[in-house]
């Protein structure tokens, strides 16, 4: 046999032997994850909400009268005839109201026909409807509701088995997994998206006892309740936010951790109210330059700038400056992960916290109390300023003042600190200091007197940086400052 004739019974094997090899699916082949059977199993037990609320005719269009038409238009008269007509012809109910539908998503947890979803969906509704994939539809009762947490449970009576989710572990869920929601945006009933984890235990602006996942899963109006699944087909969290500029998706949504959400159904279920722990202190992250000034190894904790009067945390002991780094055994990178744990302890249970006190470990024992409601106790911004007694501190670029007793009771302060009068360029710009601050400590003293305070800032060794408490509209803060060369 020869040698060409060999190659060419090579060539005709190895095309066999590729025309044998079974076809791969697109999913195999690209490398991505094939859904198919997860929404298959899934989807029956994610449910459809739409809720209808009552709203008085009259406070729309008032005595029949148009908004914007002048007392003595003509025109007022025809639309009074108008509805009086009508109105002859319904029942008393339509003409007294209507009733504007809003729509949601929600998921059925337990056989018993519980289901969960937000609060903002079903909120001041006065009839909740569940669709089921089936077409099936009940009137639900609203069995408790929580606005802090955005969660609802829900209860249809099924009287027949019902499909029910997974629930999973989101401490399992690591950053850059693949999830996948199903809910109804725009009204468009069982849509499917995909994505990936972007972030776990975020902190948002609205809450921050909420420790929420970020995705990247395409979330809409409409998608809200509903569930957030891994590739197990168990559910995570439940769809609640997203961030837009536009009020549709743009790539950031946030889910609330499902083992969050079934702690505050369970709550809501026995008792009707979600009580939360309460430690009692405001606190900021710890900058690199927070960080120096502390005299701590690395940025880490939550560093307590204010210590509520009659707090749980004033009884435990804890010391403005005091930075938490480990609360109930768990170690706090940032300051937006205490609120989540401390919510999170039953009231009434005595935990260990782990701070740094002037560069030093030290454990304290708090016992917790019960959050307190929605509004905080800010203190309230100086409206005056004093005109005289300015002492200028030419060290660190300010001009400061003593307070006068009347400021002092509006600012809520006692017998401590300094107003800064001028901020000029320096190190106390450069550290954030602005007019109008109250200054309360710097490098751990209490600020007692704009003279006291120039003598404190002349005995910083040169190029130190110290913690610096000020106080503003918005509650008291740490900055870090940079002292330079005399």
């Amino acid at each position: 046999m020869n040698v060409l004739k060999m190659k060419h019974l090579a060539i005709i094997g190895f095309l066999g032997l590729v025309m044998s090899v079974p076809a791969l699916s697109t999913a195999s082949v690209s490398g991505l994850p094939d859904f198919t059977d997860l929404v298959e199993q899934a989807a029956p037990a994610v449910v459809n909400i739409s809720t209808r609320q009552k709203i008085k005719r009259d406070s729309v269009l008032g005595d029949h009268k148009v908004p914007g038409l002048p007392e003595d238009s003509p025109f007022n008269d025809f639309f009074k005839r108008f509805l009086d007509e009508e109105g002859e012809n319904n029942n008393e109910e339509s003409l007294q109201e209507f009733r504007p539908r809003s729509l949601g998503s929600g998921f059925i947890f337990d056989k018993s026909g519980l289901v969960l979803t937000n609060h903002h969906v079903v909120d001041g509704a006065d009839e909740v409807i569940v669709r089921l994939s089936d077409r099936r539809e009940f009137i639900a009762e609203v069995i408790g509701s929580d606005k802090r947490s955005d969660i609802a449970v829900l209860k249809i009576d099924a009287h027949e088995d019902l499909p029910i989710v997974k629930i999973g572990s989101p401490d399992d869920l690591k950053v850059g997994e693949w999830v996948l929601a199903i809910g109804s945006p725009f009204g468009f009933d069982y849509t499917v998206t995909a994505g990936i984890v972007s972030a776990k235990s975020r902190s948002l602006p609205s809450e921050n006892y909420v420790p929420f996942i970020q995705t990247d899963v395409a979330i809409n109006p409409g998608n809200s309740g509903g569930p957030l699944f891994n590739l197990k087909g168990e559910v995570v969290g439940v769809n609640a936010q997203i961030f837009s500029r536009t009020g549709g998706f743009m790539g950031l949504s946030f889910s609330i951790p499902i083992d969050l959400a079934i702690e505050v159904s369970d709550q809501l279920r026995d008792s009707g109210i979600v009580a939360r722990g309460w430690l009692g202190v405001l606190i900021q992250d710890v900058t690199h330059d927070l960080a120096e000034s502390f005299n701590m190894d690395k940025p880490e904790g939550a560093l307590v700038s204010r210590v509520l009067p009659g707090s749980p945390a004033e009884a435990a002991g804890f010391q403005v400056g005091d930075v938490i780094l480990k609360f109930d055994g768990r170690s706090l990178s940032k300051s937006s992960s205490l609120p989540p744990v401390v919510g999170r302890v039953k009231v009434g249970n005595q935990v260990k916290v782990g701070i740094i006190r002037d560069g030093k470990p030290k454990i304290l024992r708090v016992r917790i109390g019960k959050l307190p409601g929605e509004a905080e106790a800010r203190p309230a911004s100086l409206n005056k300023r004093p005109k005289s007694g300015d002492k200028e501190v030419d060290r660190i670029g300010i001009v400061v003042a003593d307070l006068t007793p009347q400021q002092r009771k509006q600012a809520e302060v006692g017998k401590h600190g300094i107003v800064a009068n001028e901020v000029s360029r320096g190190p106390a710009a450069r550290a954030g200091v602005r007019k109008g601050d109250i200054i309360l400590k710097i490098d751990q003293m209490d600020v007692k007197s704009a003279k006291q305070f120039s003598d404190l800032v002349d005995a910083i060794p040169d190029g130190k940086s110290v913690p610096l408490l000020v106080q503003r509209s918005g509650g008291p803060m740490f900055l870090a400052l940079k002292v330079e060369d005399k």
